[in-house]
């Protein structure tokens, strides 16, 4: 039984030059293989996005809830975004 299913897809002029310049390169072997790095690297970025929505963006909205009066204004998080960025 194969394990890949043969699609075909249409990309832009310059993904598709793309693609072709990794495989003349000799980065990758083959056209699928540069799709699916990139098909690869979309998904662990996927992965690093609901980890941090679970890990760290939940949790602090719950703190939220818990104690709305601990929160910053726009004003505060505009000053602390400008110190920092000065430093």
């Amino acid at each position: 039984m194969r394990t890949t299913k043969q699609m075909s897809v249409t990309l832009p002029h310059e993904m598709a030059d793309m693609v072709r310049a990794k495989v003349v390169s000799g980065e990758y072997a083959s056209e699928s293989e540069v799709v699916r790095e990139g098909l690869r690297a979309l998904a662990a970025r996927d992965r690093a996005v609901d980890a941090w929505l679970r890990d760290q963006v939940a949790p602090a909205y719950d703190r939220f809830l818990a104690d709305p009066e601990s929160a910053l204004s726009a004003g505060e998080v505009r000053a602390r975004l400008a110190y920092l960025r000065d430093e």
